[in-house]
């Protein structure tokens, strides 16, 4: 309809010569205007057609005679079927049969909406199911344009749209008869403006007589006559230049008072933001550059306090919109076209007078429109106002040291004022309007912190306030505080964290009292306030949300302690890491502790605050207390690494003083978790021990590091580092240990004997010699190899004696414990998981073969230091002692296996000792042989020789195999009887 109205519209505006070549034009926007109300006016009957037929067809019907009498029927005893329901008369009329197309929901564009498809046919006794509730449709969000285009029309179709239309026709012809009159010089421009004036004056004494009998038809008079005379006054005085600036912004003063005047006579909305919208842009139409803005924003003072006094007494919302946007954005454009430092004295008290009426203008609108669940709230006015303001007010103070800290806390002073004063005088009914009064002040108050402090004590305030206002959540029941208080906990540790030197270095004289301290330690005292709070479920509304949230809220218990325990580390990781600052100029600040006092410090503090947990813990029955206990062994195989990596010892100062105390409480808090842990299983202490067995085995593991790092001591000290008494260091550590750990924890192999031990035996003592023992057999082994491989024996300033120098020595003690240790797991009743490959048969070949190893390279060190070979593997291997020797041991350790394996009737063992003996015939004849005219090769063939014939004597052949035992015989089967017939299997 609106295309065919523009288009006849243009096509009549072509045929009326009046307008020349704007003819269509001018006649295209009035088919426009046409159409738009002609399809206004058609939507509105379908729309009253189609709720009286809704509403027919929700009528109740009526029951049929046959139903009545039905009723007054006995009824019959036995369960009644239900009865199918009443299908519904025919009817004749037809347009009943189109009354599901009538009654269907309308599109977005007003239009019903056509049913997609009907049944064609429908058997006549079937019951009609109950019809399916509609969805309704969701209709699309209109865009910014569509809004305006939206306004438009409500203006000019509501109401009396013929009469909204004349006035536009009104105003487009007065505008040609001024063009015409002007262009023809047929009246002089003063009469011409005093003609409109008298038309605009004419609109409103007719509009304000007819305000009784036509209401609608003399406002739109009104409305048109104020807008005649602000567009006459704006002529003459920018147009014609015939008033000079001080007479035209009076007249348009008086124009909008009159109508102020006449809105509130009549209670006309309208023609209050009319008379409003003229008043603020007049001294933009009227401005010639040269103006004060003194006198500008006294004006706007007056006519934002007009709007204060309407707003007590109506409460119309748009007019208070009209005056926000005009008074604040003509305020930031001056502000960022005209504002110097010099003006702030002349600037700051408008913009503290603009702010007040809003805000008091907020709060009379929420007076003047009570709803069932309270007053209402206009948001751009309560959140608006101090939003805009406070971006004014950052401007006016930028040049000013803490001007924008001291103004978010003014901002917060006079909200968080406000909502007391609510608080106490208002009914209840107010509670969202005070609600958002204190988190707009509560958000300046956080904003005040960065605004004038660092990033430590801002994150320590934020800190401190996150917990109060999850308090206060928590005593009122409402968890939108307490999720506040949460977020801010983490905003304050991403805020502190970003203001802590990567280094670690902070500089500050004072020892406790400097901000990297205080503000680690405000952040983890709330944090573990929040943990205690968050021990049980807290009370909230039962809404959706608040369920939600209590569901997250309550696994947030043991993160928040854990999370204020970290933060207290930190503080004290801060305070011993901390710099004091030079004393001369252009120089570093001077740390208070040196890198290895200051490791040794920090890992005593965190161990003691793990201690300190525990005795909370412990005394409060608080489970999460206890957790720090079970990461200080990390804690100290963290210290001894950096220790080592900076070239320290256990032994120098003072860490001699440290390590005892830090294992002592180490050693407490694995008693007391185990006492827990036990307390928690009631008498089962099987699942408590495979649980925690891993923090005994790794403090078994760090007491094997820290005994090696004694023992490098002593080598630096004796100044031994390059002697064989070095190389063996760790690997007695690590037998030391595996020794102790198979002799006294071996105690425990069995349940009973364990069940009369005393802790840590019982419930440990598997973990001990199972699980803490094996990585070091692994390392015994492994060590041992290579040290009988590389080590060449030199025992500086000791002579080397074979087999009692610290490198065989060694080897053999490390053969002895993995021996031992075997037969401690071997022993064991159940075996401990993971050992079986220990006790298997491969484990025994591997250690026959280490041994064999060891025997060889205790020749190679024998020929090192008493032949003069040099200890390299080519120079080694080509010499004839070494090969003469290697011939002669060989031999030796043939003869004993084999003499050995007869004795004992072990008939693998006779094999591989003759195995050994054929390899050392293939070597006398490989390598030996090669050695003409060398007393080696005679010492070697004779002595082999010898050997052999003695090996023939005592074990010339294998022993035979031991006799498998017979299987037990089945019971033979009794006799059958005489009479019992034989049967075939």
């Amino acid at each position: 309809m609106i295309i065919w109205g523009i288009f006849w519209g243009a096509v009549l505006g072509s045929w009326f010569g009046g307008y020349g070549d704007f003819g269509p034009f001018v006649g295209g926007i009035l088919g426009f205007f046409a159409g738009l109300s002609l399809r206004w006016a058609i939507r509105s009957a379908i729309r009253t057609e189609l709720q009286a037929h809704t509403a027919k067809a929700v009528a109740p019907p009526t029951l049929a005679p046959q139903a009545a009498v039905a009723e007054e029927r006995p009824v019959a005893q036995g369960p009644v079927p239900p009865a199918p329901p009443p299908r519904p008369a025919a009817s004749d009329n037809p347009r009943d049969a189109d009354d599901a197309f009538w009654t269907g929901e309308l599109t977005p564009q007003g239009l019903p909406r056509v049913p997609a498809s009907t049944p064609a046919t429908a058997r006549a006794d079937a019951p009609i199911p109950p019809a399916a509730p509609r969805k309704a449709a969701q209709p699309a969000q209109p865009n910014p344009i569509e809004l305006a285009v939206l306004a438009a029309k409500n203006w000019l179709l509501g109401g009396n749209t013929i009469v909204r239309v004349g006035l536009v026709i009104l105003f487009i012809g007065l505008s040609f008869l001024a063009r015409y009159a002007a262009s023809a010089g047929l009246l002089p421009v003063e009469f011409r403006l005093a003609a409109v004036a008298a038309v605009g004056i004419a609109l409103l004494v007719v509009g304000f007589r007819k305000r009784t009998d036509k209401p609608g038809f003399a406002l739109a008079l009104q409305g048109g006559g104020v807008a005649v005379m602000y567009l006459t006054v704006f002529a003459a005085f920018r147009l014609y230049g015939l008033l000079p600036p001080l007479w035209a912004f009076g007249l348009m003063i008086a124009v909008c008072a009159a109508s102020c005047a006449l809105a509130l006579l009549q209670d006309s909305r309208a023609l209050a933001v009319a008379a409003f919208a003229g008043g603020f842009a007049a001294p933009i139409l009227l401005s010639t550059g040269q103006g004060s803005h003194v006198g500008l924003f006294s004006y706007y003072t007056l006519l934002n306090l007009a709007i204060l006094f309407i707003a007590h007494k109506r409460s119309w919302r748009v007019l208070n919109v009209v005056g926000f946007v005009a008074t604040f954005g003509v305020a930031t454009a001056w502000g960022a076209l005209k504002y110097v430092p010099d003006h702030y004295a002349s600037t700051q008290p408008f913009l503290a007078g603009f702010v007040l009426i809003y805000l008091f203008t907020a709060i009379l609108y929420a007076r003047n429109t009570p709803t069932k669940l309270g007053h209402t709230v206009d948001t751009m006015l309560v959140f608006g106002t101090p939003l805009v303001g406070f971006g004014l007010q950052a401007g006016l103070v930028q040049p000013f040291e803490l001007g924008a800290a001291f103004s978010a806390l003014a901002f917060a002073a006079v909200y968080l004022l406000a909502a007391t004063v609510l608080l106490r005088r208002a009914h209840t009914s107010w509670r969202l309007l005070i609600e958002c009064f204190i988190a707009i002040g509560v958000g300046f108050a956080t904003l005040a912190v960065p605004l004038a402090l660092d990033a430590q004590w801002t994150s320590a305030v934020w800190a401190l306030e996150g917990a109060g206002a999850f308090w206060v959540g928590m005593r009122q029941a409402r968890w939108m505080p307490r999720a506040f208080g949460l977020v801010l906990q983490g905003v304050a540790m991403l805020v502190f964290m970003s203001g802590v030197d990567g280094g670690g270095l902070q500089v500050s004289p004072l020892p406790l009292a400097n901000p990297a301290f205080i503000g680690a330690l405000l952040i983890a005292l709330p944090a573990l306030l929040l943990a205690w709070w968050l021990r049980q479920p807290l009370p909230h509304s039962g809404s959706s949300w608040a369920r939600g949230y209590a569901g997250v809220e309550a696994q947030l218990s043991s993160p928040a302690y854990l999370y204020g325990f970290v933060f207290w580390c930190l503080a004290w990781w801060l305070e011993i890491t901390r710099s004091v600052p030079a004393t001369e100029a252009n120089q570093w600040p001077v740390p208070v502790f040196s890198g290895r006092v200051a490791e040794l410090l920090g890992m005593l503090a965190v161990v003691l605050s793990a201690a300190l947990s525990m005795v909370l813990g412990l005394r409060t029955r608080w489970a999460v207390a206890t957790w720090p206990a079970r990461g200080t062994i990390a804690v100290l195989a963290l210290g001894f690494v950096a220790q080592v990596v900076d070239g320290h010892r256990v032994l120098t100062t003072p860490a001699w003083a440290v390590w005892p105390v830090v294992l002592a409480l180490h050693g407490w808090m694995l008693w007391q978790t185990d006492r827990l842990q036990a307390a928690d299983a009631e008498g089962s202490p099987s699942h408590g021990a495979s649980r925690f067995g891993w923090f005994h085995a790794a403090t078994a593991w760090l007491v094997t590091l820290l005994l090696a790092d004694c023992l490098w001591s002593g080598i630096a000290k004796g100044e031994l580092w390059r002697t064989s008494w070095a190389g063996v260091v760790l690997l007695v550590s690590a037998i030391a240990v595996l020794m102790l750990l198979a002799l006294w924890a071996g105690r425990g192999h069995q349940p009973a004997a364990r069940a009369a031990l005393p802790w840590p035996l019982n419930p440990h003592a598997e973990a001990y010699y199972g699980l803490a023992a094996l990585p070091l057999a692994v390392l015994v082994f492994g060590g041992a190899l290579l040290a009988a491989v590389h080590s060449s024996g030199h025992t500086a300033p000791l002579p080397y004696i074979p087999l009692l120098n610290p490198t065989d020595l060694t080897l053999a003690l490390a053969l002895g414990s993995l021996v031992f240790w075997r037969r401690v797991l071997l022993s064991a009743a159940p075996p401990p998981a993971g050992t079986g490959w220990v006790t298997g048969r491969h484990a025994l070949v591997a250690l026959a073969l280490l041994a064999f190893i060891v025997i060889n390279t205790v020749w190679l060190r024998v020929a090192h230091h008493f032949f003069g070979v040099r200890w390299d593997a080519s120079a080694l291997f080509n010499s004839f002692v070494v090969q003469t020797g290697y011939a002669i041991l060989w031999t030796l350790l043939a003869l004993s296996m084999m003499v050995l394996a007869h004795r004992r009737a072990q008939r693998p063992l006779w094999l591989v000792g003759a195995g050994l003996l054929g390899a050392v015939v293939v070597k006398l004849l490989l390598i030996d042989l090669s050695n003409a005219g060398g007393a080696e090769r005679i010492i070697a063939f004779i002595a082999v020789g010898v050997l052999m014939l003695v090996v023939g004597y005592f074990a010339p052949l294998p022993p035979k195999s031991p006799p498998k035992a017979a299987a037990p015989a089945e019971p033979a089967a009794p006799p059958l009887a005489p009479s019992q017939p034989e049967t075939l299997p």
